[in-house]
């Protein structure tokens, strides 16, 4: 079976979830390639936290802005500094992030509870569709719609919508799960309900002022809190 390709069928509920932060800590990763360009550069790399912070926009976003607290910005066109990025992340994407407590296992729930997944995130779809083999949550996921799908990324509503066309589900049979302001517009724009992970990169607000609806601690609990949600929305 091919996790990527078009769902064929109609299915009645399904949820979209972002990668960096929800279902992956890919911030050590992404740290140590964003450094070593830097050291390339000659440029003092940053700190952990600094980095995580650039986090959820884009590659584009994450080394501009890496390269102004750099205070290299000025010295370095951005499209080289990405290229150099790139070639550092495919070496170090998925050799030191870890998969979240309890995603493995809400996601195998969700799957047998008859919903249907996608991730829409903003990496590019290389990146993020090896990540997801190496993790093994390919396995469950039935869409992949990345920041290089179409020509808007998120906060766009155009990737959920997409993700919701590619499964063949209604969006209003959708949520979104995420970690981010940028997932809370994002689902607010495409009129979807949106799930907030307490564990993510929602910087320095963290996430409860996200306000997202719902702020859950481990994807365990998403079955249930979903399935209540239909209950108390049909009631």
């Amino acid at each position: 079976m091919n996790e990527f390709a078009m769902v064929t069928g109609s299915h009645s509920n399904a949820v979209l979830i972002d990668l960096d932060g929800t279902m992956v800590d890919t911030a050590p990763d992404i740290g140590a390639a964003v450094n070593r360009m830097l050291e390339d550069f000659g440029a003092t790399p940053l700190p952990f936290d600094t980095v995580t912070g650039f986090i959820g926009n884009g590659v584009t976003n994450l080394v501009r802005r890496s390269l102004e607290t750099a205070d290299i910005d000025k010295r370095f066109d951005i499209e080289r500094a990405q290229l150099v990025f790139e070639q550092h992340y495919a070496h170090t994407n998925g050799q030191l992030g870890q998969v979240f407590p309890g995603v493995t296992a809400g996601l195998r729930e969700l799957r047998l509870r008859g919903y249907r997944s996608a991730c829409v995130t903003n990496k590019p779809q290389a990146l993020a569709a090896s990540l997801l083999a190496r993790t093994g949550l390919a396995n469950y996921l039935d869409v992949l719609v990345a920041g290089d799908t179409l020509a808007s990324m998120k906060p766009s509503p155009e990737p959920l919508w997409h993700a919701c066309r590619l499964l063949d589900v209604d969006p209003g049979h959708c949520a979104m799960v995420g970690d981010s302001p940028v997932d809370v517009a994002a689902a607010r724009a495409a009129g979807l309900p949106v799930f907030i992970v307490s564990y993510g990169y929602a910087g320095e607000s963290g996430a409860g002022a996200l306000r997202g609806d719902a702020l859950i601690d481990s994807f365990e609990a998403l079955p249930a809190m979903l399935a209540q949600r239909r209950l108390t929305t049909h009631s």
